[in-house]
């Protein structure tokens, strides 16, 4: 069964690409964000705000990206990608509560 995942691609306001997720992102459904990737040139901000679950298989496809990427996240997430080692190799915003 697929783990529902809703992502929406757009613009940020200096017009660098930006991809939204909703849900959970984990192996039953990474195929969505690995084609919105491969298919969306140059450095990509990925917003994870509203992610509710990130698995290994999530993970791995991130790290293949991680030198285009930057990640907005909350601190619901800081744990995996702290501990996964994301955060030393690419750019993670919102990792902090406030």
């Amino acid at each position: 069964m697929t783990t529902p995942l809703t992502l929406t691609s757009g613009r940020r306001p200096d017009g660098r690409p930006e991809l939204a997720l909703t849900g959970e992102i984990d192996m039953s459904n990474i195929s969505v964000l690995t084609d919105a990737l491969e298919t969306t040139p140059g450095a990509v901000v990925l917003d994870l705000t509203a992610v509710e679950y990130l698995d290994s298989a999530g993970l791995s496809v991130l790290f293949a990206h991680a030198d285009r990427l930057e990640v907005i996240a909350t601190p619901l997430l800081a744990p995996v990608l702290t501990i996964s080692g994301l955060v030393d190799v690419t750019t993670v915003h919102g990792l902090s509560p406030r």
